[in-house]
């Protein structure tokens, strides 16, 4: 199938690595013109030389306004525009989520901050180009916890991409701008070995039985890799995706036992 992306212009944030960096690279490959989006100019860098397809670093925080503000004007003066954005910097929610009794206040506002602000300020920057072009695609790259109960931080701010997400799908869709949320579950990374292996070593076993109990959890049998979830989110970038809009799209190999409808 033609994606039909040939000539499109890519913002992807959280790009120097892990689901964003599969993203850029699938994104590159149908010959998308993709600019990567992050903190560290030297990751940026290593990344755009590995994605190729004059993919460019661009430096910028997106907890500052100003500075997407700025990120998006300097994409749009080198590409002549832009028509993707997929939506992925945020602050790495990992480890055991903390009780009641030792969450603090500024523990959760850094995760609305980074992914649900970060976004949002990156979705305003670009809307104004898409809707005067008429057509646009924004990809919020969110995560299953926003269907578990199993941490407040990681469920509020997932949802609340979420609800982002459909709020922007219905205001924009009328100028020809879709906006979807992927909801990754756990995913094979660059990080994943030594996740792997740090758990086998607590647990007394080995890298290989922790990845298969992880995987028995899934309807597939098979813990979901960055490149895997990047094949669902380019489809979405592309013009094919237009009857999907305002909807959350699962990555996680499907969760045993439940019905989402």
């Amino acid at each position: 199938m033609d994606l039909q992306l040939g000539g499109k212009r890519a913002v992807v944030t959280g790009a120097a690595r892990g689901i964003g960096l599969a993203v850029a690279t699938t994104l590159a490959a149908e010959g998308v013109r993709v600019a990567l989006v992050g903190r560290d100019l030297a990751a940026l860098t290593a990344a755009a030389e590995q994605v190729g397809g004059g993919a460019i670093p661009v430096v910028a925080d997106t907890t500052d306004d100003a500075a997407v503000r700025a990120m998006v004007e300097h994409v749009v003066a080198g590409f002549g525009g832009v028509d993707i954005l997929v939506n992925g910097a945020a602050k790495p929610g990992g480890g055991p989520a903390p009780a009641l009794a030792d969450l603090t206040d500024d523990e959760l506002r850094a995760h609305l901050e980074t992914k649900v602000l970060g976004y949002l300020r990156c979705c305003r920057a670009v809307a104004p180009h898409m809707t005067a072009q008429g057509w646009g695609r924004i990809v919020n790259i969110s995560g299953l916890n926003a269907r578990l109960a199993t941490s407040i931080v990681g469920s509020i701010r997932n949802v609340a991409v979420a609800a982002l997400t459909k709020n922007l799908a219905d205001e924009l869709g009328p100028s020809g701008v879709n906006v979807t949320v992927v909801h990754p579950g756990l995913v094979i990374t660059e990080r994943s070995p030594a996740v792997f292996a740090a758990l086998a070593e607590q647990e007394g076993g080995t890298p290989e039985a922790v990845e298969a109990r992880f995987a028995a959890g899934t309807s597939i049998n098979h813990v979901v890799t960055a490149q895997e979830v990047a094949d669902v989110v380019v489809f979405l970038c592309s013009p094919r995706s237009v009857s999907i809009t305002g909807d959350a799209v699962a990555t996680g190999g499907g969760s045993r036992g439940a019905i989402h409808y």
